[in-house]
C-alpha cells in the first residue's frame, strides 16, 4: 500500500503555511514535505509537526535566490562556500524536525558556462554534501527535473542522475524520482524505477499535462502504484502537484489507498 506525503509548497495554498499542516492531517495524510523551511523558524514547523502527528518526510537544500530565477547552487564554481553553508543550515532543520531525507537541487546552467567545470564542481559538492549529511545519519537526494518547466537546468534524465552517483562515489547519495518530470523526459517510468529501485529514495508525483493531480493526464497512477508495491518500494510518495481546483475538491484519487 502507497503511502503519501503531501508536499505543502504545492498543496493547499488556499491557508496561510502553517496551517497547511493540520489541513494535510485531516485529510490522512501522515507525512508531509515542502520545498523550503528556511523561511519559518524551527520550533514554529516542530509545533505544527508535533500537534498534528505528522513526519517530516523531505526538504530541499537552500536553493539561491528563487525569485531571480535560480534554481540550486551545487553546479556554480563561484558559490561553493554558499552551498557549504546551505548544507549545514539543511544539516540543522533537518535535525531539529528529525528529517531523513534532503533533496539537492543542482542548479540552472548560466549561459555560456563550461559544462565540463559545472559537472566537476557539482560532483565535488555532492560528495561535500553526501559525507556530511551522512554524519548527520540524512540522506541526499538529487532529482532530473525536466527543461520545459525550468529551461537550462543541469540533471534533466534518470542515466544522467546514476552516472553522478557513480562518480560522486558515496553510497549516502540517492535519486528523488518525480514521475512528472521523468514523463516529460523520458517516459518508460515503471521499467525505469524497477531497474533503478535500489538508488532512488523518494518518489514524487504529478499527472501530466498540467501538473495536476493524479487521474488529470495520461500517467496510469493506479497501475504505478501497484508496480511499486510489486517491486517492493516502502518510501513515501511526495504528492507535487498542483490542485486543479481547491486541494480537498482534488484528493478523491486518494481514496481507494487510505487506510
Amino acid at each position: 500500500m502507497p503511502k503519501f506525503s503531501a508536499n505543502l509548497t504545492f498543496l493547499y495554498n488556499e491557508l496561510p503555511f502553517l496551517e497547511r499542516f493540520a489541513a494535510a492531517r485531516q485529510s490522512g495524510f501522515k507525512g508531509v514535505e515542502f520545498m523550503s523551511p528556511y523561511e519559518e523558524t524551527k520550533s514554529d514547523l516542530l509545533a505544527r509537526l508535533r500537534d498534528n502527528g505528522l513526519i517530516q518526510v523531505l526538504h530541499n537544500l537552500p536553493a539561491g535566490n528563487w525569485g531571480a530565477g535560480e534554481r540550486g547552487l551545487a553546479i556554480l564554481p563561484d558559490r561553493i562556500e554558499e552551498f557549504r553553508d546551505g548544507v549545514r543550515r539543511a544539516i540543522d532543520y533537518a535535525n531539529a524536525l528529525d528529517c531523513g531525507l534532503v533533496n539537492c537541487l543542482v542548479g540552472v546552467a548560466p549561459k555560456g558556462a563550461e559544462a565540463s567545470l559545472l559537472r566537476k564542481t557539482l560532483v565535488a559538492n555532492l560528495a561535500f554534501a553526501a559525507r556530511e549529511l551522512a554524519k548527520a545519519k540524512i540522506k541526499l537526494l538529487i532529482e532530473p527535473i525536466n527543461t520545459r518547466d525550468i529551461p537550462g537546468f543541469f540533471l534533466t534524465r534518470t542515466d544522467q542522475a546514476v552516472q553522478l552517483i557513480g562518480d560522486v562515489g558515496s553510497d549516502n547519495l540517492f535519486i528523488q524520482y518525480d514521475a512528472y518530470h521523468m514523463q516529460i523526459m523520458e517516459g518508460d517510468l515503471a521499467r525505469t524505477i524497477e531497474a533503478n529501485l535500489p538508488r532512488i529514495a523518494h518518489v514524487q508525483l504529478a499527472d501530466n499535462p498540467g501538473r495536476h493531480e493524479p487521474g488529470t493526464g495520461e500517467i496510469n497512477y493506479p497501475f504505478l502504484f501497484g508496480h511499486l508495491d510489486r517491486i517492493g518500494y516502502s518510501g513515501w510518495i511526495g504528492c507535487e502537484y498542483k490542485p486543479l481546483s481547491s486541494t480537498v475538491a482534488g484528493l478523491g484519487w486518494m481514496k481507494p489507498y487510505r487506510s
